[in-house]
């Protein structure tokens, strides 16, 4: 199994549950690595950013990331984890 040579972003969905509310995150990031998307759309209604797992976080970017963790200090709910397996490897 080869390791992987970018950051491996880990996002504890169980704390991080309001990501489009919250946007430390996103702000923080300068790589712009974390997207959000509506996980549950329900046709004819606005979503509610407010309510817990409607949008989830992702790190699509995640070979951009530079390990500066912005987000990580930024994050108020302590849901990410950012490890560089290729730098002990």
């Amino acid at each position: 199994m080869s390791v992987p040579n970018y950051a491996v972003i880990t996002i504890d969905k169980t704390r991080c549950t309001t990501p489009f509310d919250c946007k430390g995150c996103l702000i923080a990031c300068p790589q712009s690595v974390f997207r959000v998307t509506a996980v549950k759309v329900v046709k004819g209604r606005e979503t509610d950013p407010r309510e817990a797992g409607v949008y989830e976080l992702s790190a699509p970017y995640r070979d951009k990331c530079t390990g500066c963790n912005l987000c990580i200090e930024a994050c108020p709910a302590d849901a990410l984890t950012i490890t560089f397996p290729y730098a002990s490897a």
